[in-house]
């Protein structure tokens, strides 16, 4: 579901607004990216699945004071040329993900000897290789 977020963001100079600009558009899910307001003060952003909370968090790390001004949920039109593809099941993962688990060559186990002291009366001591 597609929504929009209104940013303000305190950006004195041409480079903090081309900064906040690069990092709100490298964000994941982010569609469009556009400033606004009198002063350029404000970042309109349009995405899929983008989480406020982080993007007003990274804004605040990187440019300045940073607070969320609008939260908006754009409904998709099912009648205008919507695509006939099925919905993925539910608790199914929308994407492939490679395995987490790496293998590796199991080696065998060191060797290792066990000398125990000459008993008495013999001159040998007695060793076993486990």
């Amino acid at each position: 579901m597609k929504q929009k977020i209104v940013i303000k963001v305190e950006m004195p100079c041409d480079r903090c607004r081309s900064k906040a600009l690069s990092l709100v558009a490298a964000a994941g899910g982010v569609l469009s990216v556009a400033l606004a307001g009198d002063a350029r003060d404000q970042v309109v952003v349009v995405g899929d699945g983008v989480d406020p909370v982080r993007l007003a968090g990274a804004l605040r790390r990187k440019v300045g004071p940073a607070e969320i001004l609008q939260l908006a949920s754009q409904a998709k039109d099912e009648g205008a040329g919507g695509s006939n593809a099925p919905a993925p099941a539910p608790g199914a993962p929308a994407q492939y993900a490679p395995p987490t688990a790496w293998h590796y060559y199991q080696y065998p186990p060191p060797v290792s000897a066990v000398c125990e002291p000459p008993a008495a009366g013999y001159e040998d001591s007695i060793c076993s290789i486990m």
